[in-house]
């Protein structure tokens, strides 16, 4: 296995290049190293999977299909759901079905070898700035869900407050925010602390 590093100005794009042919990593990974890019390689996708394992995520997989034993699709379900890295498939084929697999299995994109920079270096600056994208959505739909959470979480937590207090939902909420400032607490943790004195006292009941 090995590593090379860019020189490029900016911050350096890393990128993991898996391919049985040492011929074809030894160049395109020099190539690439010469295009300022850090590369680091894998002959198989047992050996891609030890690596991912002992190294810093690479911002982009680059992967070839065909490859004796276990070929690259039994690679991509790690780097889609596991890791969450962002990958461009190699394959000597062109058929419509590989594509199809290419597609399900999450890559942002593939090439039909052979494969030279010229072509490799706009789909990889593609598939990172596509990566780029989807991160984005992924953050703000967590960022949407976490606020969803809270504001569930709080509504628990002012129904137990009108049921204990026998005072409705606006008071209930208020003599909530005004605990939450008194604590020094944010509102959504000072109602999980309501929700789950709600729970262990429902435990020690056993209702």
């Amino acid at each position: 296995m090995t590593e090379l590093s860019g020189q490029k100005q900016h911050a350096i794009q890393s990128l993991l290049l898996v391919d049985d042919e040492r011929l074809i990593l030894s160049t395109l990974s020099s190539e690439l190293t010469r295009a300022g890019y850090q590369v680091n390689t894998a002959e198989s996708v047992d050996e891609a999977e030890i690596w991912l394992k002992n190294n810093e995520r690479p911002d982009l997989v680059i992967l070839d299909v065909r490859m004796p034993g276990r070929d690259g699709l039994e690679l991509t379900e790690c780097l889609d759901e596991l890791h969450q890295i962002p990958f461009i498939l190699l394959t000597a084929y062109s058929e419509d079905k590989l594509i199809t697999q290419a597609t399900a299995s999450g890559a942002i994109g593939y090439l039909v070898k052979p494969v030279n920079v010229a072509k490799l270096i706009p789909a990889i600056e593609t598939a990172l700035s596509r990566a780029h994208e989807l991160q984005s959505l992924r953050s703000s739909k967590q960022q949407l869900q976490t606020a969803l959470d809270a504001d569930r979480l709080v509504s628990i937590a002012v129904g137990i407050i009108m049921e204990q207090h026998r005072v409705n939902q606006d008071d209930a909420l208020e003599l909530l925010r005004k605990t939450a400032r008194s604590q020094q607490l944010k509102l959504n943790a000072l109602a999980l602390s309501v929700v789950n004195a709600r729970e262990m006292l429902n435990f020690g009941t056993g209702a």
